[in-house]
């Protein structure tokens, strides 16, 4: 996870077909659900200022319940 207060790294993620981005921000993980080991990608969501600063972050992301969430955030 990257660190709340530090500068956000530049990047596109428009297509990552050499799994780039995954392998740069180690988003690629272990997971466990049910017992059962696997890998997959693990989900956070930071919140970003104007100036490219990180405000906040949240990990385990759950996608249904994200957007509202951010737009909790945003006020």
């Amino acid at each position: 996870m990257l660190t709340i207060g530090t500068q956000a790294p530049v990047f596109t993620l428009l297509s990552d077909p050499e799994k780039e981005v995954i392998q740069a921000y180690d988003v690629w993980k272990e997971k466990k659900n049910y017992g059962k080991v696997s890998m997959g990608v693990v989900r956070t969501t930071y919140l970003i200022d104007e100036n490219g600063i990180i405000e906040k972050a949240f990990g385990k992301v759950k996608a249904a319940e994200n957007p509202a969430q951010m737009l909790s955030e945003l006020g």
